[in-house]
Order: structure tokens, then C-alpha cells, then sequence
């Protein structure tokens, strides 16, 4: 993503409704769970948190890394409190609380809104409309949706995919990644969940290498992605916000768009999408979910309209559709004839863009 893209985006990435943070929490609520998960506290030894309706005590230092079983295993889940999610006020059915209003969630907490539906915040806020705030990912399925543990490519056949893969790509931490974003690789059919995630890795195996590089390589482009017509800057410095992670996210503003979906500070702290496995799928992944591109469509909605790769091409780096570059359209198609081809479906038309 070496392009000034998304500055559109960051408009989409509104703060929802104002109000105060009210901290509320039931009698009932409060003997089950323990204290929320804030992603940007430092959690050492012995430390609990409650996270997704469980309790949760760390292992060793963390930050950063939302309570799960996977990515760096430093949570220990301690089985579940009565459905409490980041501050919710209890009372909902299945896992998940019902939404209040005005009351604080923190990034990741689940809620059950009045339509039924479940949603996870993005970001902590205090009790936002689900449906109206853009700090939710929605809607989350009340059911757990994608949880990583369903992903539809297995730990066997991702390494078939890279098998010269840099060891900072784990399947782990795309699997907790994958948390985030229950939508991906869950839509439709079985044929079409793997599509869509023989296209995402195609996609970011082109971007890396095969999962080789985790920086960009020209470092001499590294102090070009700073625009400084942004109000908040490049705190982390010039050169600070070069391509990384699987998506090779690129310049100061997706830096700061992206750590807002994601409840992660990037832009004082982008050197953690080369240095936090889960958090840098996550990028990748929030591209895939989120962007556009030139495309008018996010990746994930190509592949589930059906709408054909090619699309995806579109959506991730369209100046390679100009018709100068059918080297590197091509490299990203052989990976996902491939990729397709392990997981045992057709690619579907429209390769190219």
C-alpha cells in the first residue's frame, strides 16, 4: 500500500456518537468478571482481565495482544464469567451482553444489540450505537462467527503455501488476527470461504514475497510515506511509516487509520506491525475488510459477490491494472491459481484486473 489511498477512508472511521465515559457495572457482573482488557495497558505476570465473557491472567509481560489461546500464548483462559464482555451489564442471551447505552466498552468487547445481532467495538468507547458508531465490526455472529480455530485453511496447507515463509509470519498469529474479523472466510459457500482465502493470501504473498519480507525493501523510499498536511503528524519520525506486515502498510495516515480500527496505537508505535505477528495480520486483514482502492468494492465483498480476483487486484494496488505491470498482475494470479488449487476449489472468473 504505497499510495495516499485511503485518505477518503479516515472520514469513514468517524468517532460515532459523543458522550461521556460512564464506567457501569453490575453488582452481579462485577463478582464474575474481572476487571476489562485495555488494549493499551502493560499486563505483567499474575495480571487479570476479562476479555469476550472469560477471565484471563497473564502469563508474562504483554501489550497490545488481546486475551486469546493463540498468537504468543501468553494468556491463560480462565473459563467464562457469565457472559460479562468488557464492561457489559450482563443480562444477554447466549455469551454476549446486551448493549447499554452510555455505558464504557473497551476494543474487543462483544454486546448483543435490540436487532439480535452481536457486535464487536473496534475500539473502547463509551456505549456508542452499534449500528450507528463505525467503532464496531458488524455484525459479529452471536454464534462466535470466525473465531480462528474454524479457519478454512489449515496449519499444513499454509505452510504448503509458503514454505520458505520468514518465521515472523506464523500461522498463530493469523489465526488470532482472524479473531478480529469474523467475517472473513466465513460468507457463503465452503467453495467461496476458501476463495476468499486463497485470494487474501495470494494477495499478501505477492506483497511479501511469500511471506519473506516483513519490512520494504527499498529503504530509500522509507522517508517518503510521511504527509505531513496531516494534523497529527509522523510522531514516530520521517521514515517511520514505510511499508510492513503483510499488506505492506504504507504511509502515516493508514498508519493512524488502521491503529483506530484496531484499538492499537500505530502511529507513535508502527514498528509494531514488524514486530507483533498478530498485529500485523491484523492490518492486513483490516485492508482486505475495509479498503477499496480504485476497485469501488472491499476485497472480501469481491470474492463473496463473486465479483472475480482480478477485483482484489483492483482493490489492493490498481496501478498494476494499467496494463504496464502484467508481470506482478500475473504473480498475484499464479498464487491464487495455486492456493486454490491446495485447497481444492475453482478460481471463479475474472482472474485480472
Amino acid at each position: 500500500m504505497k499510495r495516499k489511498r485511503l485518505l477518503t477512508m479516515l472520514a469513514a472511521l468517524g468517532l460515532g456518537i459523543i458522550g461521556a465515559l460512564v464506567p457501569v457495572m453490575t453488582a452481579e457482573a462485577a463478582a464474575a468478571c474481572v476487571t476489562p482488557y485495555n488494549n493499551n495497558a502493560v499486563y505483567t505476570n499474575g495480571m487479570t482481565a476479562s476479555y469476550n465473557g472469560h477471565n484471563w491472567t497473564a502469563k508474562w509481560w504483554t501489550q497490545y495482544e488481546a486475551p486469546s489461546t493463540g498468537g504468543s500464548n501468553v494468556w491463560q483462559d480462565n473459563g467464562g464469567c457469565d457472559g460479562n464482555s468488557g464492561g457489559g451489564g450482563g443480562g444477554g442471551t447466549g455469551n454476549y451482553p446486551n448493549w447499554v447505552a452510555g455505558q464504557f466498552y473497551a476494543a474487543g468487547a462483544i454486546v448483543r444489540y435490540t436487532n439480535g445481532q452481536c457486535y464487536q467495538a473496534s475500539h473502547e468507547n463509551p456505549g456508542y450505537d452499534p449500528v450507528i458508531s463505525t467503532w464496531y465490526w458488524s455484525p459479529y455472529s452471536c454464534g462466535g462467527g470466525n473465531t480462528g480455530g474454524g479457519f478454512v485453511v489449515s496449519e499444513a496447507q499454509f505452510n504448503q503455501m509458503f514454505p520458505s515463509r520468514n518465521g515472523f509470519y506464523t500461522y498463530t498469529g493469523l489465526t488470532d488476527a482472524i479473531r478480529k474479523f469474523p467475517a472473513f472466510a466465513t460468507a457463503g459457500s465452503d467453495m467461496v470461504k476458501k476463495q476468499e482465502a486463497a485470494a487474501f493470501l495470494a494477495n499478501v504473498g505477492h506483497e511479501t514475497g511469500g511471506l519473506i519480507y516483513i519490512d520494504e525493501i527499498n529503504q530509500a523510499n522509507w522517508p517518503h510515506y510521511c504527509d505531513w498536511s496531516q494534523p497529527y503528524g509522523c510522531p514516530a519520525g520521517q521514515s517511520a511509516y514505510h511499508g510492513r506486515g503483510p499488506i505492506q502498510l504504507s504511509w502515516n495516515f493508514n498508519y493512524y487509520a488502521a491503529g483506530n480500527a484496531l484499538g492499537v496505537d500505530l502511529l507513535n508505535n508502527p514498528n509494531l506491525v514488524a514486530t507483533n505477528s498478530s498485529i500485523s495480520w491484523q492490518t492486513g486483514l483490516w485492508y482486505w475488510m475495509t479498503g477499496t482502492g480504485a476497485a469501488g468494492t472491499t476485497s472480501h465483498n469481491a470474492m463473496v459477490n463473486g465479483n472475480g480476483f482480478g477485483t482484489t487486484i483492483k482493490a489492493i494496488n490498481s496501478i498494476e491494472c494499467n496494463g504496464a505491470h502484467p508481470d506482478q498482475v500475473q504473480s498475484r494470479v499464479t498464487n491464487y491459481t495455486r492456493f486454490a488449487g491446495i485447497l481444492g476449489v475453482p478460481t471463479g472468473g475474472n482472474l485480472y484486473c
